[in-house]
Parts: C-alpha cells; sequence; structure tokens
C-alpha cells in the first residue's frame, strides 16, 4: 500500500505505568525487533502499521478485506505527564493497557488507569485490551495470571500475556483490538464518536458503515 492508500485511519493509545514496556512492545508490533534500550518516553510518540482486515460474518463467512492504517500512540507514564496524556485519550478509539507482570504495583495501578479512561475517553465503555507484558521473564513473576484474569473479567476486557522480547502475543492483542472497533464501527448508529478522518473518502465503499442495524444502541452501549 502507498501512502494514501487505505480505507481506514485508526489510533490507538498504548498506557500504562512508566517501565512496563509500551514503547517496546509498540516497536516489536511495528518492526518485530526489539531493543533493550529504550529510554524513557517523554510526552507523546507514536508508530505506524498498514494491516488488512477481514471481519468474519455470523455464519463463519470471510468479509472483503479493509485496508486499516493504524497509528499507535505511545504515551509517557509519569505523572508528571498525566495532563498531556490525558488530552489525547479523546482521538483514540482503542486502547492497549499494560502492565509488568514482575512488578506488582504496575499492575495495581490498572485500576487507576481504567478509571482515567472512563472519565476521559470518547465514552465510559471504550475498547480496551489488558496486556501483562514481559511475560519471558517468568522467574520475575510477581503477578499471578489468575488475579489478571480476574481483573479482566471484571472490567469486561480481553487480556493476553504478552513478551516485547520475543514478540509472544503482541501481534494477536493488537488485532483483538482492532477487532473490537471495526466490529463497534459497523453496528453503531451514532457516529459521532468516531474522530474525523478515519474513513477515507477514496477508500473502498464505507455503506456498511452507514447503515443502521439497531437504533436503539447508543455510541456507548453499542
Amino acid at each position: 500500500m502507498s501512502d494514501g492508500d487505505y480505507d481506514y485511519l485508526i489510533k490507538f493509545l498504548a498506557l500504562g505505568d512508566s517501565g512496563v514496556g509500551k514503547t517496546s512492545f509498540l516497536y516489536q508490533y511495528t518492526d518485530c525487533k526489539f531493543n533493550s534500550k529504550f529510554i524513557t518516553t517523554v510526552g507523546i510518540d507514536f508508530r505506524e502499521k498498514r494491516v488488512v482486515y477481514k471481519s468474519n460474518g455470523p455464519d463463519g463467512t470471510v468479509g472483503r478485506g479493509q485496508r486499516i492504517h493504524i497509528q499507535l500512540w505511545d504515551t509517557a507514564g509519569q505523572e508528571r505527564f498525566r495532563s498531556l496524556t490525558t488530552a489525547f485519550f479523546r482521538d483514540a478509539m482503542g486502547f492497549l493497557l499494560l502492565f509488568d507482570l514482575t512488578n506488582e504495583q504496575s499492575f495495581l495501578n490498572v485500576r487507576n488507569w481504567m478509571s482515567q479512561l472512563q472519565t476521559h475517553a470518547y465514552c465510559e465503555n471504550p475498547d480496551i485490551v489488558l496486556c501483562g507484558n514481559k511475560s519471558d521473564l517468568d522467574d520475575q513473576r510477581a503477578v499471578k495470571a489468575e488475579n489478571a484474569r480476574e481483573l479482566a473479567e471484571k472490567y469486561g476486557v480481553p487480556y493476553f500475556e504478552t513478551s516485547a522480547a520475543n514478540g509472544e502475543n503482541v501481534s494477536r492483542a493488537v488485532e483483538v483490538l482492532l477487532d473490537l472497533i471495526m466490529k463497534r464501527m459497523e453496528r453503531c448508529v451514532d457516529k459521532s464518536w468516531i474522530p474525523d478522518g478515519t474513513v477515507r473518502s477514496n477508500g473502498h465503499s464505507t455503506t456498511s458503515l452507514a447503515e443502521p442495524h439497531d437504533a436503539e444502541h447508543s455510541k456507548c452501549s453499542c
């Protein structure tokens, strides 16, 4: 795909405490590489990747591929950048919330990040994927898998144990988040939550996103 050759521009935001591996996670996803010497992110940075998304219908049929340009925004985890980080929440359509499996405090702080999302995101129940990162450091694990799964179930979000070092579940986590976003766009009658510029007018037909499915659905309940 050329620079302007895509149907949808989707923005994801990576969140979590400083040091949980957000930058390495995104770098592994976009470049399939791991750099153990990344410095702490200052403010906001982002990476990009092009993918082809194919939806699965209720009858198991695979839909026509949609060309997706994903922007993955990398946020600083430190408290002093929090106001800058939350300013980007409303422009993001999906969120990758990371904690460090070797750092229990980063896991306990997931609740704080969830609260921030419910306050500042485009609605009270945005699409989120929870990732317990650094799964390759199993001998240093401080968070039990069952505790993480219980927290994910409490918030009703998917959970993956990921490793930016070896790539475990990194692509899968992003793919699941993209699938959640695309399905939300398809079924929502109220499109006001979708940021400007998401749908390319020169891309494939977007009729399917404009057709109402259920008038009772709202931008947050859908």
